[in-house]
């Protein structure tokens, strides 16, 4: 498959077999081989960096609340802009912080108006924080128990000027090992997902003496040792009509998986797929926050068109990755409820 774009994304896809027709992937997707990706995927450092939302949420004139690994995180914005974050119970009398109005750059308590500028205060003290222009960061030293990085492990994406990007955020109750493992598992996309995906097809493994010979990508053991899944996949549009890519999965950190098209429609594009553990429900299950960022883009003159309507395009992005989700979560849910009582096959 050619990286450089056709002269039109759109291919009229070929009468082919029904979903149960199609090959079927299980004995590809073995479970060790899926859990051995998501132990890989663990073992490598995050500096205690956690993703909380999208930039976009932030605002200026409140605050925005936060729980991660069950402790409450307050962010909000200062006087020049810059993000701001700390604990999210007041030092006085732990009332809670989200929603707080920020006045002059300092989040102001709404029970008695203590105004917090980011500064140490009375055993409050400040969180790392940043936004990336995408996302937003926080960093949690004693819920990561490792050496703290000053910056966040930001996963390579298109220039942010030339690209169209969105944001999902969806809740499961589930680890997030249990997304990861989703995502680690391109298997199931014609399988689970036929509206959005067919004809998809995992490349063998370089390992195997078997890899393309187009010199796109290699599998495992490239830069920081991050296995990398190729997919050739069409994504469909309607009836007949698809756009095939070639795509690539990767696990760079514990809690979060990239796909990056590499061929086709939108080379270099990427959906970057982080799961932020949030605490028990009531009922003691685990809930994950799945927060998912599209940043497109297109070498085709008419994408910057794409860009001018973002404001448009962006619920329809959203639309489409909760739909997904809402399939994704619910595997991602069973799987850690068969953990949870020990029937987890393997």
């Amino acid at each position: 498959m050619s990286a450089a774009p056709g002269r039109w994304p759109l291919r009229l896809r070929r009468p082919g077999r029904r979903w149960a027709e199609q090959e079927p992937t299980w004995r590809a997707a073995a479970p060790a081989r899926i859990a051995e990706a998501v132990k890989r995927a663990q073992s490598r450092p995050w500096g205690n960096w956690y993703v909380v939302g999208a930039s976009s949420a932030l605002g200026r004139g409140r605050a925005l609340g936060r729980v991660v690994g069950g402790a409450e995180v307050v962010l909000w914005r200062d006087a020049e802009g810059r993000p701001r974050a700390g604990p999210g119970a007041c030092p006085h009398l732990g009332a809670p912080l989200a929603g707080a109005p920020v006045c002059a750059g300092a989040v102001v308590c709404p029970w008695h108006g203590l105004a917090l500028d980011g500064a140490p205060f009375a055993g409050w003290a400040p969180l790392p924080v940043v936004d990336d222009g995408t996302l937003l960061w926080v960093r949690l030293d004693a819920l990561g128990g490792e050496p703290p990085l000053p910056a966040p492990p930001v996963p390579r994406r298109p220039p942010g000027e030339g690209a169209l990007t969105a944001v999902y955020t969806g809740l499961g109750r589930c680890e997030p090992e249990d997304v990861v493992a989703n995502r680690l598992d391109p298997w199931h996309g014609a399988w689970l997902h036929p509206y959005s995906f067919v004809d998809l097809r995992v490349l063998p493994s370089p390992d195997d003496g078997s890899a393309p010979d187009d010199g796109s990508v290699g599998h495992s053991g490239s830069a920081g040792d991050e296995e990398r899944l190729l997919v050739e996949v069409s994504f469909r549009v309607a009836g007949r009509l698809v756009v095939p890519v070639r795509a690539e999965f990767s696990a760079p950190g514990p809690r979060t998986v990239v796909m990056r098209i590499v061929a086709g429609e939108g080379v270099g594009s990427v959906v970057e797929t982080h799961a932020t553990p949030l605490g028990p429900d009531a009922g003691g299950r685990p809930r994950t926050a799945v927060v998912e960022a599209v940043v497109a883009t297109s070498r085709r003159p008419g994408f910057a068109l794409a860009r001018a309507c973002a404001p448009l395009l962006r619920p329809a992005l959203r639309a489409t990755a909760a739909r997904l989700w809402r399939d994704d979560l619910a595997y991602a849910e069973r799987r850690w409820r068969l953990r949870a009582t020990g029937r987890w096959p393997g």
